[in-house]
């Protein structure tokens, strides 16, 4: 089994783990939490925490993206497990950045789905979910930090997101599949890559 140890490879100017026997370097990157501020008649919609860390605790729904989804499904589908619910993600509300643990945070505003009184449900992962009005919004019982910053961050801003942000070409599907050269020749002059560098964040 290989041994890592850390040090500073040649060329890069931080430590990293790297293998001992073929120089192989494991980088660390921050991972992706995605999450929403759920609003339904002015109302938010929180979890409480079922699991640790902060069992018993209010939350947003929110959690780490998996691979193979987009933001925006990450965020729908945390939605659906936390708190059994479809939502429909109206655009960014913000991006908070917790560099001591790693994370980055893509906080979306979002509503409901479907028409009608909202539709909602404890998941695996929550002991209760609820709406609160923001002059009930349990302040003292919060999460996370972060959590914090995201109901601020709408409170502040009158329930207005930053609009869907550009993303993916719907026409280029390299972001979810990988596409032979052949059959998506790029337009003259147009650099085109279906791998990324190790190492990078793409």
């Amino acid at each position: 089994m290989s041994t890592f140890i850390r040090r500073i490879p040649e060329g890069e100017d931080r430590e990293r783990k790297v293998c001992a026997d073929c120089g192989h370097v494991d980088y660390e990157n921050p991972k992706v939490v995605v999450g929403s501020v759920v609003v339904s008649d002015g109302k938010v919609l929180m979890c409480r925490r079922a699991i640790e860390p902060r069992k018993g605790f209010w939350t947003l729904p929110a959690g780490y993206m998996e691979l193979g989804e987009t933001l925006q499904e990450g965020a729908a589908r945390e939605a659906q497990e936390e708190a059994e619910t479809s939502i429909e993600i109206e655009g960014i509300l913000g991006v908070f950045s917790i560099a001591r643990i790693g994370q980055v945070q893509v906080i979306f505003m979002a509503r409901f789905s479907e028409a009608g009184p909202p539709v909602f449900a404890p998941g695996p992962e929550s002991l209760d979910v609820r709406l609160f009005a923001p002059n009930e919004i349990p302040w003292q019982d919060i999460a996370f930090p972060s959590v914090h910053w995201a109901l601020n961050a709408w409170l502040s801003s009158d329930s207005a997101a930053l609009g869907q942000p550009a993303g993916n070409p719907p026409d280029d599907r390299r972001g979810v599949h990988r596409i032979s050269a052949p059959e998506n020749a790029a337009p003259a002059g147009v650099v085109r890559s279906d791998t990324f560098p190790s190492g990078t964040a793409s």
